[in-house]
């Protein structure tokens, strides 16, 4: 069965901390009658990114409510806003703005939670990948369909999403922030996977601008660009080239070539050339 997508606009849900144009259905509920998800893909906050937006609750209320749903045990779950609820926290507040959902599945819910994490975290380039990879993987999302979700391009999803091919080291190095997606981007046109993981270590170091691992990927390039294949040389030449040094006493070479072959008789002056040609004439 396929799995149901949410296809409402996403825009009001994720805001951090701004008026609600629309006031219909919201609600105040106690903060202490409200929880986290514990199955929220993100688990850390950034301490001071809550503290700012705490002031924010402090100085403006929260304007954006929460959007939660009932639970069985007469609490509400944290669908979106899962931040502004620790905010309010910090912020000293007792209730909070809501909008009760209890039309949302399961897989609905958490759907919207990855979308939340997408927007409003400082995620880094591969968490960022991974995410937009869960939503097409799990909740058969098309990349058209998480750029207008998200306000992005589609083309940096596509590009975000080729992350994740890269080896193993240089996505460690990109998610730990030794290398840019600059960078990424350039290693992407080199093809041998260990040569990639040795020029991205070296720019990870500092020895290497993305300019210079371009011109390597160039280098690279043109020397892998497919040759014509050899043609296997006939063992029969190189017997005829032993015969005949050893017959002639000199330096004897067969070239081939596209239609026709070659015989070369190496000589060094006129006397080795009359013996050669009487060599021949006697046998």
């Amino acid at each position: 069965m396929a799995k149901k997508r949410i296809k409402s606009d996403f825009s009001s849900i994720f805001d951090d901390n701004i008026m609600a144009e629309d006031s219909e259905n919201i609600g105040t509920l106690r903060l202490t009658e409200i929880e986290p998800n514990k199955n929220q893909p993100r688990k850390n906050f950034d301490k001071e990114a809550l503290e700012q937006l705490a002031s924010s609750i402090l100085e403006n209320g929260v304007l954006q409510p929460l959007l939660v749903r009932p639970l069985a045990t007469g609490n509400y779950q944290i669908i979106a806003g899962e931040r502004r609820w620790r905010a309010s926290k910090i912020a000293g507040l007792t209730e909070v703005p809501v909008v009760i959902r209890d039309d949302l599945s399961e897989e609905q819910v958490m759907q919207i939670a990855l979308i939340e994490n997408l927007q409003r975290e400082n995620l880094n380039p591969i968490e960022e990948a991974l995410g937009y990879k869960e939503l097409i993987d799990n909740y058969k999302m098309t990349q058209d369909e998480l750029a207008k979700t998200l306000g992005k391009a589609r083309s940096s999803i596509a590009n975000s999403l080729g992350l994740l091919t890269l080896p193993k080291t240089v996505k460690d190095l990109l998610a730990e922030g030794e290398l840019s997606a600059g960078h990424c981007k350039a290693l992407k046109s080199i093809k041998d996977p260990a040569l990639m993981t040795e020029i991205a270590l070296r720019a990870a170091d500092g020895e290497l601008t993305v300019r210079s691992i371009e011109n390597i990927a160039k280098r690279e390039a043109n020397k892998n660009e497919e040759k014509p294949e050899a043609k296997p040389r006939l063992a029969y030449y190189t017997e005829v080239e032993l015969s005949l040094a050893e017959l002639l006493a000199t330096k004897v070479k067969i070239t081939e070539g596209k239609k026709t072959n070659t015989l070369q008789i190496s000589f060094d002056s006129k006397e080795q050339l009359e013996g050669i040609m009487k060599a021949l004439i006697n046998n």
